[in-house]
This record gives C-alpha cells, structure tokens and sequence, in this order.
C-alpha cells in the first residue's frame, strides 16, 4: 500500500467542473437518456475507501487500489478517477481511467486536460467509454473550463478516447491481474 495524500484536493480545473455539475434526465417518452449522469465529487476518494470498495470490485482482499485517485461517481457505480501510472508526473498529467459497475474498464483520456475536452463535447466518462462518436450538445460553460486549462487541445471525443486506449493497452490486463 502507498502512503495516503496528504491533500485530497481536487485540481482547481476539476473543481471548476464541479461547481458548474453535470445535468441528466431520463426521456421517459423516448426512453433515452439526455446529459451526462456524472458527479464529482468535492475532494479526491480518502484511500481507505477506495481500499475497501476496489477488494469488492475485484474480490481481491490484497489489493487496495493506491494506484488510483477517484474523484467521480455515476448514479449506477460506475468509478472515475486518475491512473497514477506515470513517475514523477504530477496528477493532472496522469491518464483517466472508467471502472464500471459490471467490469467494464477502459483508459479514457490521456489526462485532465484530454477529460476536460471530453466534458466540453458534452459527454461525460461513462458516455465516453461506451460511445465517444455519439452526436452530443457541447457544453459551453465546460468549454470556457477546457480552454482555460488544456487551450489549443481540440480534438474529438473518439480520437481522444482511441489516443488514451493506444497509449495505455495493457490497462484491461493490469486490472484483470488483481481480479479473483
């Protein structure tokens, strides 16, 4: 196990995102979802709650997930967070990675400030992971975030969702290693 942060502060981008939050309604007449179901939360997860889901998760006892810093929360389970892959890079530039609920993982962004262009196309990371080519409503407030913090970064949802996967293959066998 690694030693805890000391600061479970979010990065101010994050905060930024935060304070603007993520709408989502279901279309009962349509039967389709319309926003992004997505919170963040106000600081990074404190380590010894991710230890304690993350054994659940891959019902491995030995493992405790000081690998990761979550910071995010869809209505179904689905966990968000930072992939502390990369010696000596600060957390910002770390890639983000999705674990869903049933098993599903991926590495969706290469860093916050791939993620912040993610929310400024209007999808929010389990969108991202399950279709990062679907037709979206951009964000403006969002985009204001993205452009402060990750200026000249335009690209789209799927060549930034395809660039992480590319950069970081191995994601998916590093998480089965620790499942029982």
């Amino acid at each position: 196990m690694t030693e805890a942060p000391e600061n479970l502060a979010l990065p101010i981008a994050l905060a930024e995102v935060a304070e603007v939050g993520f709408e989502w309604e279901w279309d009962e007449e349509a039967d389709e979802a319309h926003g992004c179901d997505f919170e963040l939360y106000e600081r990074f997860e404190a380590p010894e709650k991710t230890a304690w889901w993350f054994r659940l998760w891959t019902g491995n006892e030995e493992v405790d997930g000081s690998e990761f810093r979550f910071f995010g929360a869809t209505g179904a389970g689905d966990y968000v967070g930072f992939w502390l892959v990369r010696p000596g890079m600060s957390i910002t530039e770390q890639p983000v990675i999705y674990l869903g609920s049933e098993g599903e993982r991926g590495v969706i962004a290469r860093d916050l400030g791939d993620l912040l262009r993610l929310f400024a196309d209007g999808l929010g990371p389990a969108e991202a992971f399950a279709d990062p080519g679907r037709e979206t409503q951009p964000n403006e407030a969002f985009q204001a975030i993205a452009e402060r913090y990750a200026p000249g970064r335009r690209r789209s949802a799927a060549e930034i969702v395809a660039g992480a996967g590319e950069e970081f293959p191995g994601f998916s066998e590093f998480v089965d290693a620790m499942c029982r």
